[in-house]
């Protein structure tokens, strides 16, 4: 078989089991939710662009937006661990299957990039800055997404771990600070900075030690992305949620070691660890950040209310992939665990994080609007704190139903 047909038939073989779930993505609402919200970020858009605040960091926004979209790149090659084995003679030919996953990476992200970019165009172009054309902030974006796709795929290359964290915090400055240049900077001194900057990086990838077919970190990246992938899914619908990456958290190893060691806690115990080691502590980490850094700055408007309002609802259907962790565990089966441990678990766990969350992003709320809105700000923590125990009442009649 050609190796570039063995990857067709994988690509359709994975898509295959997630299509099947997404009439049921679409019947929990989850589209009718997206239209209202796009519905009112349009109105809300439109009317900003109309009354641009004095003084508004706009490039700042732009870098804020546009940088990690440019920087990140990931590659779904499909790669199987018994690859290592059967494929292995034929490493030398693996650029024909290859290939495409490095081509799709590119597109597909260009896209949202893109899309991006057209969104916040009105407000660069509005703003009193010296914008560049279109045309050409288009065309740079396309060299900084090739040229962090190419750091990207070297970084997959190098032997060591160290190695690989050095130079992607590497690919991520230099980057930025490109997109940074032609921000700030007229396009000639910023073409200038570029040409010397990206020749540096790409010779300075050259040095480290590479493997020719990166075996093993390819198996990683691709357990990842379908982990991801299925994990999106898991906010909707029961789907599998194996091969989730493990992330060594040692600053927070200590947590739960308090607990009593009683079968009634062993739950507790296996989940609270569970998920400190896991992408959704990361996921949920960014949501909380970002949701304090929006709501605070609109703070003093109804914007300030409906996004604090909104995160913690998002962070809640983030934290409903905890159902999934040791599910299907098959300790159960050999230990005297008492029944329903696990959902009573997952609930208490996710309803308590949710309802801290919640208190902290509700501060910069605080903050911003304490004086003028005392009675609003208080109503919102009040709203805020009824969501939760909504969601915690929802997890228990719905996974109820599962169970039965």
């Amino acid at each position: 078989m050609e190796l570039q047909e063995l990857r067709r038939k994988r690509k359709s073989s994975f898509w295959s089991k997630v299509l099947p779930f997404v009439p049921y993505v679409i019947q929990s609402g989850v589209a009718v939710l997206f239209l209202l919200l796009l519905l009112a970020f349009a109105a809300w858009y439109t009317n900003f662009l109309q009354h641009i605040p004095p003084g508004l960091p706009v490039l700042w926004i732009m870098l804020f937006l546009l940088g990690p979209m440019t920087v990140y790149s990931g590659f779904r090659t499909y790669v199987q661990p018994a690859d290592i084995i059967f494929l292995l003679p034929r490493e030398a030919d693996m650029k024909s299957y290859l290939s495409p996953a490095y081509r799709s990476g590119v597109i597909y992200k260009l896209i949202g990039l893109y899309i991006i970019l057209i969104l916040v165009w009105p407000l660069y172009i509005r703003s009193d800055v010296d914008s560049k054309p279109l045309w050409l902030v288009m065309l740079l974006l396309l060299l900084l997404k090739l040229l962090s796709a190419y750091g990207s795929w070297q970084e997959l290359r190098l032997t060591t771990a160290r190695a690989r964290m050095w130079y992607r915090l590497l690919r991520w400055s230099v980057i930025l600070l490109m997109l940074a240049a032609w921000l700030w900077q007229p396009a000639w001194k910023s073409s200038i900075f570029t040409v010397l900057v990206g020749v540096n990086y790409i010779l300075a990838l050259r040095f480290p030690m590479k493997h020719a077919v990166p075996w093993d970190n390819l198996i990683a990246a691709e357990k990842t992305g379908a982990a991801k992938v299925m994990m999106w899914l898991g906010w909707f619908v029961e789907v599998p949620a194996d091969g989730q990456k493990v992330i060594r958290r040692r600053w927070l190893s200590s947590v739960g070691n308090r607990m009593p060691w009683q079968r009634s806690t062993a739950y507790r115990f296996l989940i609270t660890k569970t998920f400190i080691r896991s992408e959704l502590l990361g996921i949920v980490a960014r949501l909380t950040l970002l949701g304090m850094l929006l709501t605070g700055w609109n703070g003093a408007s109804w914007l300030g209310i409906g996004l604090y309002l909104f995160f913690t609802f998002l962070i809640g259907a983030q934290l409903t992939s905890l159902h999934q962790i040791h599910a299907d565990s098959p300790a159960a089966a050999f230990y005297p665990l008492p029944a329903g441990a696990h959902k009573a678990e997952t609930i208490r766990l996710a309803s308590r994080l949710l309802l801290v969350l919640a208190v902290l992003m509700w501060i910069p709320l605080t903050a911003a609007s304490w004086e003028d809105n005392l009675t609003w700000v208080l109503l919102s923590l009040v709203l805020a704190i009824v969501l939760v125990w909504g969601l915690k009442a929802t997890w228990v009649k719905k996974w109820k139903e599962e169970d039965e």
